[in-house]
């Protein structure tokens, strides 16, 4: 096999006269430029973990401050009042160190004692700032003097030319609310959603925890609190995530999609070699720390801690529960097609392989006419079912041999890369219908050709079209919104593809091949395989989707309104479901809590009272246009209110959910807790921000625009609704539900999301664009 000859470094024969030695020069080469690169990836860090550790000062201040210390040193000065002094009589005595040396060593110590001095004072300042929020109540581009002086401590404070984990030591841990504070608003948020009795009972248990248990388990939290960097999101990743014991697929997992209307080549495998190195460019700038951390506003920075885990790692399946495996670096990536498995290095002669590059070897893949092996086909069915038999089969069936090889292989590698062997996208008579089958194509394919394990599968179709599908317990959708970004832009705008649609640039022929992966998988495990398969199929034919891009109006007439287009979309929600089903129900919005150290998200609870009193009044003909506009204005204030709540750390549903928590580490038992978690989510929703639109221009390039992603129901009976705003005109919205389930279906509640857009547009008496 040409793979095995490559893996020999060198070569020998046993004669008579002794052993003949012949070194291959190439392999050799190949071991010193991989010995040569690990080694300047060890500097970079530990020249990052410096230039960090020191931030918001720089290296280059220690230099200016010891130059003055000893410039003022020769000037017959003492900035220090006699602690030079005091360190040079405590430096050992040494023929070697004269007078002049040791005070110049004492000038140095001190300069250094200074300059650490002004590095904790100025990040704890920086701290003390940045747990100001104020700010959010102000309306946009109106602030306070207070808030205009704080803007600029701020950016004094920041520092200047901030790498992607600068911030980290300097950002505030999250707040824990008052119990009473968390109950009133819980209490508060079900209020339209209860009868009078139910909702008599829920007040009865609330304040009956909040005088008995309420505190006591609240001292734990606090306790928790000060010691831990985030009080919620260790817990929040082990048992909302990594304790679960249901499948990955739909029910955790989520997807983007590609450009809405461009497909920039038709050749699978230059798109996957053009999208494959983009990705790889952005995990060179992730390594050496050069991607911007996000600021809200330009100023303010939010926590970076989830990007750590974006390449490099897999969810290792548990019995019980399962585990993050994260590698420092990998230098390979899996990649699957037609049921077969292989292994694609990323580098060769000390350097990343280019897209023409990668495009020949994906190419390779796909002429490949090996079959797959017994068992292969559906292998990847394993990580779409129930957790507990995969762990099992793992144990068992992975353990050594050929099987474990391959399996460390596909774990390890830094991405998983499908390529899929249908065609995707706007296609046929029925482009709507299309963009169904594309986006349950990238939230579950075959239920056999994705690894739901891995942080991210990449797929790229057969007619070009590409997507994504993420593992949800080591980030949050806007992380991975990010690198998607890079993606798309830098495989149009600065890769490109030549003429004829393939990749740019030169062909290596000494890059060694793919290599397709071995496996034996005997009969017993076969049918483990299968009955993950039935259990994944089962639940990837009961998803109903429903994808479309709304193009009446955008961004630019609702800022017309003079609301936030967040609360104009979420309104409409309310309105839309109202309507669909007749009935309120308790609303999940996603929020970041990314302002503080290690923060994830938050829920807004955005079915309240107020929004509830503007629904009634849109159903009720009775109501006059300014008695519904006075009404809206109301809700979405509260909606205002409640998103800014979420975003600062006061919250409901973490502080309950981890005061849930300690309560069964302390082995006792909460009715009021109990019914809180319960509770089903009818509707479940997240916007996906764009979060570098300088990467796009929507002027010069009006169709190179994602679609965004989605997401599978959380409730049965419930919906699940990802949209995004893109520029000024238009808003995609993912809809998910159940076949299963007798009350809902995603197509009608799509037409009612757009009845309600286009009735809230009627309200403000606003023009079509």
């Amino acid at each position: 096999m040409a793979e095995a000859h490559q893996a020999v470094a060198f070569q020998f024969t046993v004669s008579p006269e002794g052993v003949d030695l012949r070194l291959s020069h190439a392999a050799l080469k190949q071991v010193y430029l991989a010995g040569l690169r690990s080694w300047k990836k060890k500097i970079t860090r530990l020249r990052n973990s410096l230039v960090t550790g020191v931030f918001p000062a720089s290296p280059a201040s220690w230099l200016v401050m010891a130059a003055a210390i000893l410039a003022s040193q020769a000037s017959r000065l003492d900035p220090s009042m006699g602690l030079i002094g005091k360190i040079k009589e405590h430096l050992p005595a040494s023929a070697y160190l004269s007078e002049p040396a040791r005070a110049g060593l004492g000038a140095l110590a001190f300069a250094t004692l200074l300059w650490l001095g002004l590095v904790v004072t100025m990040r704890g300042a920086l701290r003390a700032l940045l747990c100001y929020h104020g700010w959010m109540g102000e309306e946009h581009g109106r602030p306070s003097h207070a808030t205009k002086c704080w803007l600029a401590l701020v950016k004094i404070f920041a520092g200047r030319r901030p790498m992607l984990y600068s911030y980290q030591a300097s950002l505030p841990r999250l707040p824990v609310p008052p119990v009473s504070d968390t109950v009133q608003r819980y209490l508060e948020s079900m209020r339209p959603l209860l009868s009078d009795s139910h909702f008599q009972r829920a007040a009865a248990l609330g304040r009956d925890f909040e005088r008995s248990l309420g505190p006591r388990l609240q001292w734990y939290l606090t306790l928790k609190s000060w010691w831990a960097t985030n009080y919620v999101s260790d817990w929040w990743e082990e048992y909302v995530y990594l304790r679960g014991r249901g499948p990955l697929m739909v029910n955790s997992n989520y997807y983007a999609m590609d450009f809405l209307y461009v497909t920039p080549t038709p050749l699978q495998a230059a798109r996957a070699g053009n999208v494959v190195h983009a990705v790889l460019l952005y995990r060179r700038l992730l390594n050496r720390e050069q991607i911007k951390p996000l600021m809200i506003q330009g100023t303010l920075p939010m926590c970076s801690a989830q990007y750590e885990r974006m390449f490099n790692t897999t969810r290792v399946p548990g019995v019980e529960a399962d585990s993050l495996q994260h590698r420092r670096d990998s230098r390979h990536i899996a990649v699957f097609h037609a049921g077969r498995f292989f292994r694609v290095g990323l580098y060769h002669g000390g350097r990343l392989l280019g897209p023409r590059e990668l495009q020949a070897q994906f190419q390779r893949i796909l002429d490949d006419p090996a079959p797959p092996a017994p068992g292969e086909e559906t292998l990847a069915a394993l990580t779409a079912g129930p957790r507990e038999p995969w762990a099992r089969a793992r144990r068992t069936y992975f353990g050594s041999g050929r099987n474990q090889d391959s399996l460390r292989a596909v774990e390890q590698a830094a991405f998983f890369l499908t390529l899929d062997t249908t065609e995707q996208g706007l296609l046929g008579p029925e482009p709507g219908r299309a963009l169904d089958r594309y986006a349950k194509a990238l939230l579950h394919g075959q239920c056999h050709d994705r690894w739901f394990d891995k942080s991210f599968t990449l797929i790229v179709f057969r007619n070009g079209k590409i997507g994504l599908n993420a593992e949800h317990s080591w980030a949050d959708a806007p992380v991975m919104g990010h690198l998607w970004e890079y993606t798309l832009a830098t495989d149009v705008f600065q890769l490109g593809y030549g003429a004829d649609g393939h990749c740019k640039g030169e062909l290596d022929p000494s890059i060694p091949p793919p290599q397709k992966l071995q496996w034996e998988i005997p009969e017993e495990c076969r049918r483990v395989i299968q009955g993950s398969l039935r259990a994944a199929q089962a639940l990837a034919h009961d998803v109903d989707f429903h994808t479309f891009a709304f193009k009446d109006f955008g961004k630019g007439l609702i800022k017309k309104c003079r609301t936030s287009p967040d609360s104009f979309i979420q309104l409409a929600l309310q309105l839309a479901h109202f309507r669909d089903k007749g009935k309120f129900c308790l609303t999940y919005e996603a929020a970041m809590t990314r302002l503080f150290r290690e923060g994830r998200t938050e829920t807004v609870r955005s079915c309240s009272i107020e929004s509830c009193n503007f629904v009634r009044a849109m159903t009720d003909s009775a109501q006059s246009a300014a008695q519904r506009l006075a009404l809206f204005r109301v809700a979405a204030a509260k909606h205002q209110t409640l998103y800014r709540r979420a975003m600062t750390g006061a919250g409901i549903d973490r502080h309950l959910f981890c005061l849930y928590v300690v309560s069964k580490y302390l082995g006792v038992d909460s009715p009021f807790l109990r019914e809180v978690l319960s509770e089903p989510w009818g509707l479940s929703t997240s916007q996906t921000p764009i979060q570098q639109l300088e990467l796009f221009d929507l002027k010069q390039h009006p169709d190179y625009i994602s679609c965004g992603g989605g997401f599978g129901p959380v409730d049965d009976n419930g919906y699940g609704v990802s949209y995004i705003i893109i520029g000024e005109d238009l808003i995609t919205f993912h809809v998910s539900c159940k076949f299963s389930s007798p009350e809902t279906d995603a197509h009608r509640f799509g037409a009612n999301i757009r009845t309600a857009l286009l009735d809230l547009r009627a309200l403000f008496n606003l023009p079509p664009k």
